[in-house]
């Protein structure tokens, strides 16, 4: 069994330990990240940072890294340009191309293009999504706040636009991801498929679980 104390962590080679940090939180929902700029070029990450901040009103946040003399940060400067970005679910098919699109890639070059992704744009929103994903989350800024403790930005954004299949829509309310055959990624390079899993009632101080 490893055990390592703050002095082992801060010593380990920086590759390592991003490696080892990232892998900490388990599983965590991957989806692609579209935004352009106010000029129209398009720009696609792949993020596992998102999160459920609230749902009235439907807030999602995710956490981004600002530019450094090493990479650009496109996504960041474009969502704050135009105030809105998509995130797009994909499947195990399209895991290495979704990949590939944490390349650094400079500015004037579409991930879109050279990672064999088809930009959709739909109702006139002001970012570009997947065609094809099987979720579309179009979603407006609302709030940006820098993070003094690593440099980090965390961006929440409000839900404009929902697109899935309607037969991924269980009884109440509540999506089926498996259905839809999202993808989870495990630290910076594991993709993996999850299947449906147990499902369970509310929780209450009555009555033991109740599988559903």
């Amino acid at each position: 069994m490893a055990l390592l104390n703050a002095p082992d962590i801060a010593a380990m080679a920086p590759q390592a330990r991003a490696l080892l940090i990232n892998s900490l939180p388990g599983y965590k929902s991957a989806m692609l990240v579209a935004t352009c700029d106010a000029m129209g070029q398009t720009n696609l990450a792949i993020v596992s940072s998102h999160f459920h901040l609230g749902s009235s009103p439907p807030l999602l946040a995710m956490i981004l890294r600002p530019s450094t003399g090493e990479s650009e940060r496109h996504t960041l400067h474009n969502l704050l340009e135009t105030r809105c970005w998509s995130l797009n679910g994909f499947s195990l098919d399209h895991a290495a191309q979704a990949h590939q699109t944490s390349a650094p890639y400079p500015k004037d070059q579409s991930e879109f293009d050279a990672c064999d992704f088809e930009a959709e744009w739909l109702d006139e929103f002001g970012a570009p999504f997947i065609k094809g994903s099987p979720l579309k989350i179009g979603c407006l800024l609302r709030e940006h706040h820098p993070l003094e403790i690593n440099g980090t930005h965390m961006i929440i954004g409000e839900v404009q636009r929902l697109q899935y299949p309607q037969t991924a829509q269980r009884d109440d309310g509540g999506l089926s991801l498996s259905d839809m055959g999202l993808v989870a990624v495990a630290g910076l390079d594991t993709y993996t498929q999850p299947n449906a899993g147990v499902r369970f009632a509310p929780a209450d101080t009555t009555s033991p679980p109740r599988q559903l």
